[in-house]
C-alpha cells in the first residue's frame, strides 16, 4: 500500500525484524491502537490477535496505566539506578516478590526479555565462581525452546529448529536436549546430568510453552522433573516466563500450576502492560546470598542504563493494579473456552497438522505454509492483525477481547485456512 508522507520518506531506511526486506512484503503503517484493535493510516481497523507479540495483556491504551504514564512523566520519567533508587521500582519490587513462589525475593530489572535471560545465565555462572567451583560453565535447555536473540541467549535455543542456527561456530556451547515429557526422556536427562552435571550450572527451561519454538505445550509434570532432577544433580533451575508470565496460560504464573519455585524466574512482555519496555530477573535467597561477599567482585557486574526505569515501572505497578481489581484469570478461562469450540473446526481442514490451546493461546499448526506473504495478506483482508510463524498461525489476544471480536479472529482463521496458503 502507498502510504503516508513519513511511511514513504522513513521505510527506506529501517531494518525490520524477522523480516528478508528483499522479498517481504512491506509493513502496515499503524496511526492509532484503541482496545484491541489497530487503525491505519489508510482509515482500516484490525483486531489484533496477538497483542503485540503477548504484551498487551489489558489491551491498548487502558486508561488506569495510561494515566499511571502521564503522572509518572510529569515527576520523573527517568533516573539512573546506579547509587540511586526510586519508588516505583521499590514497590515494584515487593509486589513482584510477594505474587511469586517460594523466597523469589530479590529482583534484577532490565529492559528487555532477551536481557533477563541473560543476567539470569549470568547469575547461574557466577553463583557457582563465588562459590569457588569454576567449571560449572554450562547450561542444559531443550529442543524446541526460545530464550532471545542476543549472543548469549542464542546459545540456549534450539539449534536445528530456532532462528539462529547460522551462528553455530560463534556461539559458546550449551547442552541441548529432549524435554523429560516421559519416563525415557527423564532417564534420559538423569543420566545427562550424570555424566555431564559437573559442568552444569543450571538448567534452563519456558514453562508449560515453549513459544517462539513453535508453540509447544507440555504439562506441569515435565516442570516437577525438572525441579527434581535440578535438586538430584545439585544444579539451579531457570524459569523463562517472559511468555507465559502474567495470567498467558490460565495462572498468575506458570510454575504455580507444577507447585513448584525455580531458583531464577525471568519476567517481561505483559510486565508493563504492553507500554514500556521492562523485564526482571528474580532469585531466590540462596542465590542473591552467594554474592555477598567483602570481594568486590562477587558483586553482580551488571547495569542496563535504563534498568528500573522509574516510568516503565509506573506502567508495571499499574498493569498489577489490573489483574487484582479486574478478572483477568476469569477472561483467560474465558477465552481459552472459546477458542478451543471455534478452531476445533480448523482440525479437519486440509494441511492442518494441530489445533491445540491453552489458557489464552490458540494453535492452528499446518503441514507446511507454502507462500507466508499471501497468507498474511489474506488474514489482513478479514480485518484482522494474526502473524503466522513457520508453519504456525496463534492467537494470544489481549484479555479483555470481546466475545464478538474474538470470534471474528477465530472465523478469520478458519476462513483464510480453508483454501490452504
Amino acid at each position: 500500500m502507498t502510504g503516508p508522507d513519513w511511511f514513504d520518506a522513513g521505510l527506506p531506511h529501517v531494518w525490520l525484524p524477522y523480516t528478508q526486506m528483499h522479498t517481504a512484503s512491506p509493513p502496515l503503517p499503524a496511526t492509532a491502537t484503541d482496545g484491541c484493535r489497530i487503525r491505519l493510516s489508510d482509515g482500516r481497523e484490525l483486531i489484533d490477535g496477538i497483542a503485540s507479540w503477548w504484551t498487551a495483556c489489558h489491551g491498548y491504551n487502558h486508561p488506569h496505566i495510561r494515566q499511571a504514564a502521564t503522572d509518572q512523566l510529569a515527576r520523573m520519567p527517568h533516573v539512573m539506578f546506579g547509587g540511586l533508587v526510586h519508588e516505583p521500582a521499590l514497590r515494584l519490587a515487593r509486589r513482584l516478590t510477594d505474587l511469586l513462589p517460594g523466597d523469589l525475593e530479590r529482583v534484577f530489572f532490565s529492559d528487555s526479555g532477551s536481557v533477563a535471560v541473560e543476567v539470569a545465565m549470568k547469575m547461574a555462572v557466577q553463583y557457582w565462581l563465588n562459590r569457588g567451583q569454576s567449571g560449572r560453565t554450562r547450561l542444559v535447555a531443550f529442543r524446541g525452546g526460545y530464550h532471545g536473540d542476543t549472543l548469549a541467549t542464542m546459545a540456549v535455543c534450539d539449534p536445528e529448529e530456532g532462528m539462529h542456527s547460522l551462528f553455530a561456530g560463534v556461539l559458546p556451547q550449551h547442552v541441548i536436549t529432549d524435554l523429560p515429557c516421559d519416563a525415557a526422556s527423564c532417564a534420559a536427562l538423569d543420566h545427562l546430568m550424570e555424566t555431564e552435571g559437573q559442568h552444569v550450572a543450571a538448567i534452563l527451561v519456558e514453562p508449560l510453552v515453549q513459544g517462539a519454538g513453535g508453540m509447544l505445550f507440555h504439562d506441569p509434570a515435565t516442570l516437577r522433573a525438572l525441579r527434581e532432577i535440578a535438586d538430584r544433580h545439585g544444579v539451579l533451575l531457570i524459569l523463562d516466563e517472559i511468555f507465559t508470565g502474567f495470567g498467558r496460560t490460565g495462572s498468575l504464573f506458570a510454575c504455580q500450576q507444577a507447585g513448584i519455585v525455580p531458583d531464577i524466574i525471568t519476567l517481561s512482555k505483559a510486565l508493563s502492560g504492553g507500554t514500556v519496555p521492562l523485564a526482571a530477573t528474580v532469585a531466590r535467597r540462596h542465590v542473591f546470598q552467594a554474592f555477598l561477599s567483602d570481594d568486590p567482585t562477587h558483586a553482580l557486574m551488571h547495569g542496563p542504563t535504563f534498568m528500573a526505569n522509574p516510568l516503565a515501572c509506573a506502567c508495571a505497578n499499574a498493569s498489577l493494579d489490573l489483574f487484582e481489581r479486574e478478572p483477568r484469570l476469569e477472561q483467560v478461562a474465558a477465552i481459552g473456552a472459546q477458542m478451543r469450540d471455534e478452531l476445533e473446526a480448523c482440525r479437519h481442514l486440509p494441511a492442518v497438522r494441530d489445533v491445540r490451546t491453552m489458557g489464552a493461546i490458540g494453535v492452528v499448526e499446518l503441514e507446511r505454509i507454502r507462500d507466508m506473504n499471501r497468507l498474511k495478506a489474506r488474514l489482513v483482508d478479514q480485518g484482522v492483525w494474526v502473524r503466522p510463524f513457520r508453519t504456525i498461525v496463534y492467537l494470544t489476544p489481549a484479555f479483555t477481547i470481546a466475545p464478538k471480536e474474538l470470534a471474528h479472529l477465530t472465523q478469520a482463521i478458519r476462513t483464510v485456512l480453508s483454501d490452504p496458503p
